[in-house]
């Protein structure tokens, strides 16, 4: 093989296996106000303790807006047996399964709840990411229209388009998922929600650092 195809071929793997830096999000919006008075939440589920966010019981937080396209940045922990995740863009708050649901739970729980970071029932980040319990992980998270990527401790695990979700019940890759519809059917705009505590005993999960970016 030609020296010049070789230094190419290296190049090229070399870009592809590069991290992807998270965003600089010191001027941008936070998600939740210091009161949460933007915020529909149950009394008393949810509370901020030293500049995190910490789920109270099972409910739901949600912002009191919709949001389309953002790009939303956020730091989160979990304790052992901890499962949460990240709603976006819910078109029924009410329904679980009417948003997508980006996983936020102890690693060693992967076979039950999917892989960290993954898409609920649908989409697995391409590798592991998550930190050892108790450590601090990121996520950077970026919605256009039907499409959805993921930073995950700065790598990007996965950049999705939802109209290759044709039919309810059903991934792109012919696996079987617990969505009535399909996912190029669910809402473009909705609230953003982070789920209470669902793990084994209530298991805690800390936030912190929570901050959107509108897109135009």
């Amino acid at each position: 093989m030609p020296r010049l195809t070789l230094l190419l071929l290296a190049s090229a793997l070399s870009l592809a296996a590069a991290p992807k830096p998270h965003p600089d999000t010191s001027t941008w919006q936070p998600l939740f106000a210091a009161d949460l008075a933007d915020a529909n939440l149950k009394p008393s589920s949810w509370v901020w303790e030293q500049g995190m966010l910490v789920a109270r019981t099972r409910d739901t937080l949600w912002t009191k807006r919709p949001y389309g396209d953002f790009i939303l940045d956020l730091e989160f922990k979990v304790a052992a047996e901890s499962n949460s995740g990240v709603f976006l863009r819910s078109g029924d708050p009410s329904k679980v399964l009417a948003a997508l649901e980006i996983q936020v739970h102890e690693s060693a729980d992967s076979a039950l709840y999917g892989e960290v970071g993954s898409i609920y029932n649908a989409k697995a980040p391409s590798r592991r990411m998550a930190r050892p319990t108790g450590e601090w992980n990121r996520f950077t998270l970026t919605c256009r229209g039907s499409q959805v990527s993921l930073i995950f401790n700065g790598e990007e695990v996965y950049a999705v388009d939802l109209e290759d979700w044709k039919e309810a019940r059903r991934n792109p890759d012919g696996t079987a998922n617990k969505f009535p519809i399909a996912l190029r059917e669910f809402s473009r705009r909705g609230p953003i929600g982070l789920q209470g505590l669902h793990g084994k005993a209530q298991a805690p999960v800390w936030y912190r650092n929570l901050r959107i970016r509108e897109l135009p």
